[in-house]
C-alpha cells in the first residue's frame, strides 16, 4: 500500500504471497476451502468465542466469507488468510486468521480462530503473530487492534505472547450468543513487535558509522527502501545503504551495499557527499553521512525483499522513516 499522496513506485506489485512459518503457511482462501472451513468453524466452541460468527454456521456462508475475502484481498481492505499445515503430502486447513484494514486510521484489526481438534499446539499464536509482523512491516500501519472475551483467557494469552499490550476494555455482540459480552481491548504498535527506536544513547555506547545514499532519478525522484521484515524498524523507510566493514571509507561501502541491496553498479565519482546523521538509540550511536547519486548502471531491485518507492522530494515527510533519517528530510527537499 502506498503512502497517503505519494505517487506510484514503477517497481510493480506483486500478487500476495503465501506467508510461511516453520510448521504452516497463510495463504489465500480458495472456493475449495468451503467444506472444510465449514466442517472446523461449525462448531459452538469456536463460535460462541468469536464476536461475528453464528451458530449454528450455515455451509452457504463459507462461500460467502471466502468470496468477500478474496474481493478485500484483491483491494487490500482486508488480509483474511487460511492458516494451513501438511499431514504427509497432504495440505490442511486448520482455522483462519485475517486482518481488517482501516487505512485512515492507520491501523488494522486482528482476528483468528482455530479448529477445535488443533487446539493446545500453539498454532493461533504462530499464525497471528506471523501476519502481525508481516503487517506493520509491509503495510502502511501504526497499530494493531485486537479483542478477546473477558471470559477467553487464552485468545488474551496468545495476543500477549506475540506483543500486544492491554488497551482497556469494552464490549462486543456476539452473534453465536445472541447478546452483548464485555471483552479485553488489545494493540500493538512497530515498536511493541519490533523494538523501540527512539531512546537516546549515553556516553560511551560505541559509535556505529553506516552511509547512505540518496538515489535520484531523470524526474527528480528519490529511491526510498522498505526495511523488511525480520529487521529491527521493519516497515519504516530509509535511504539505502549500510554499515560500513572494518577498513571500508563510506563510498566504498555504498557502492557495496548498492550492488547488493539494489542490483546496480555505482562509481565513486558519482557519489556527492551532502549531509549528515547524528542519533543516539538504545545501544549505540549512530553516525550516517548521506550522499547523492543521479548516475548508476542497472535498474533498481528489491534483492533483499525490501520494498522500494521512487519519491518526489515534495513527499517525502509522508513515508515514516527511522529518526536518525527524518532530519534529513528537510534538507534534502530544499535542496531538490
Amino acid at each position: 500500500m502506498a503512502a497517503t499522496g505519494a505517487e506510484p513506485s514503477g517497481l510493480g506489485s506483486p500478487a500476495f504471497a503465501p506467508l510461511r512459518t516453520e510448521r504452516l503457511t497463510l495463504r489465500p482462501l480458495r472456493a475449495e476451502d468451503a467444506e472444510a472451513l465449514h466442517r472446523l468453524i461449525n462448531d459452538w466452541e469456536v463460535c460462541h468465542r468469536l464476536a461475528g460468527v453464528p451458530f449454528p454456521y450455515p455451509r452457504a456462508l463459507a462461500d460467502e466469507w471466502i468470496a468477500s475475502a478474496q474481493a478485500e484481498l484483491a483491494a487490500r481492505r482486508g488480509f483474511h488468510l487460511a492458516i494451513t499445515g501438511q499431514e504427509g503430502a497432504q495440505e490442511m486447513l486448520i482455522g483462519g486468521v485475517g486482518l481488517r484494514i482501516d487505512a485512515q486510521a492507520r491501523s488494522g484489526r486482528l482476528g483468528y480462530w482455530v479448529g477445535r481438534r488443533f487446539w493446545g499446539h500453539g498454532v493461533a499464536a504462530e499464525a497471528a503473530g506471523r501476519l502481525a509482523r508481516w503487517a506493520l512491516a509491509n503495510l502502511d500501519l501504526d497499530r494493531l487492534e485486537a479483542a478477546a472475551g473477558a471470559d477467553n483467557a487464552a485468545s488474551a494469552a496468545v495476543l500477549r505472547r506475540i506483543g500486544f499490550r492491554p488497551d482497556g476494555v469494552g464490549t462486543q455482540h456476539f452473534l453465536a450468543r445472541g447478546a452483548d459480552a464485555p471483552v479485553a481491548l488489545f494493540a500493538a504498535t512497530r515498536e511493541d513487535l519490533f523494538g523501540r527506536t527512539e531512546v537516546v544513547a549515553t556516553e560511551g555506547r560505541p559509535l556505529l558509522l553506516v552511509a547512505a545514499c540518496a538515489l535520484i532519478d531523470s524526474d527528480g525522484r528519490v529511491l526510498l527502501a522498505r526495511r523488511p521484515e525480520g529487521k529491527k524498524m521493519a516497515g519504516l523507510w530509509e535511504f539505502p545503504g549500510g554499515k560500513l566493514q572494518p577498513g571500508e571509507t563510506p563510498e566504498a561501502a555504498l557502492i557495496r551495499e548498492l550492488r547488493e541491496e539494489l542490483g546496480i553498479d555505482v562509481a565513486a565519482s558519482c557519489l556527492a557527499a551532502f549531509a549528515f546523521a547524528s542519533h543516539g538509540y538504545e545501544h549505540f550511536h549512530l553516525l550516517m553521512p548521506l550522499y547523492l547519486c543521479r548516475r548508476w548502471r542497472g535498474q533498481p531491485k528489491p534483492l533483499e525483499g525490501q520494498g522500494l518507492a521512487w519519491v518526489r522530494p515534495e513527499n517525502l515527510a509522508e513515508y515514516k522513516m527511522p529518526p536518525a533519517d527524518r532530519p534529513l528530510i528537510p534538507l534534502l527537499r530544499d535542496f531538490l
